[in-house]
């Protein structure tokens, strides 16, 4: 079939394709708002503790090894169901009340070596630093409540990055839900509604049809 073919087909039965597309239209300019721009914290933590009993100047590789246990550890931890809940408990105590299972799922951690990475992302641009500053307490002040080898150390982790809210663009989800791609559906619906329609419409429209069924065309009446 040829692509004049289609075209025929689709201009034949264009009003196919219209009605699902007016009707998603009329469904976004009805319900459309813009999604919401989600902001980013990241920050950074040196990761270390002093191990008890041993040099400094002569075992320095057990120091260094230990601080990237550490970074693995809590690294896990941040991202637990038990640590989301500490923290919301400390941003309670600041009359902020958040969700544990909003600051678990907003949280998510990385380590290279001795350096801890935590990656917040959040709606709100003021209260994420509030978000920011409680997973940094929590992390710094109360790693013992974790791993009990911390406990009587110094702090295990200290904070590199001050929390700095950067804008991100929307996410996957939102992108594929846009007015855009909704469109683009309603179209590839209204064209397969139309060769749908072809398929099963027994009325010959071309003379070629008939040439093809093996009959003659003797005339042919115009529209005009």
């Amino acid at each position: 079939m040829e692509l004049r073919t289609y075209a025929k087909i689709l201009m034949r039965r264009w009003w196919l394709i219209a009605i699902p597309v007016a009707v998603v239209l009329v469904y976004v300019a009805a319900t459309y708002a813009p999604p919401p721009t989600p902001y980013r914290v990241v920050m950074r933590f040196s990761a270390g503790t002093e191990p008890a009993g041993l040099s400094l100047d002569y075992d320095r590789y057990y120091p260094w090894l230990t601080s990237e246990y550490i970074a693995n550890g809590l690294a896990d931890v941040a991202e637990t169901g038990a640590f989301a809940r500490a923290v919301a408990e400390r941003l309670g105590a600041m009359g902020e009340e958040v969700s544990p299972a909003a600051l678990q799922g907003a949280i998510v951690t990385d380590n290279a070596q001795s350096i801890l990475v935590v990656y917040l992302t959040w709606p709100d641009p003021d209260q994420i630093v509030a978000v920011a500053n409680a997973v940094t307490e929590e992390l710094t002040e109360n790693s013992a409540a974790y791993y009990p080898q911390l406990e009587n150390l110094e702090p295990a982790l200290r904070l590199l990055d001050e929390p700095v809210p950067v804008p991100m663009p929307p996410g996957l989800r939102a992108q594929l839900t846009g007015p855009a791609v909704r469109l683009a559906l309603a179209v590839f619906v209204g064209v397969g509604l139309a060769f749908l329609w072809h398929y099963l419409d027994p009325t010959v429209h071309e003379a070629e049809a008939l040439e093809d069924m093996g009959l003659d065309v003797l005339a042919r009446i115009p529209r005009k």
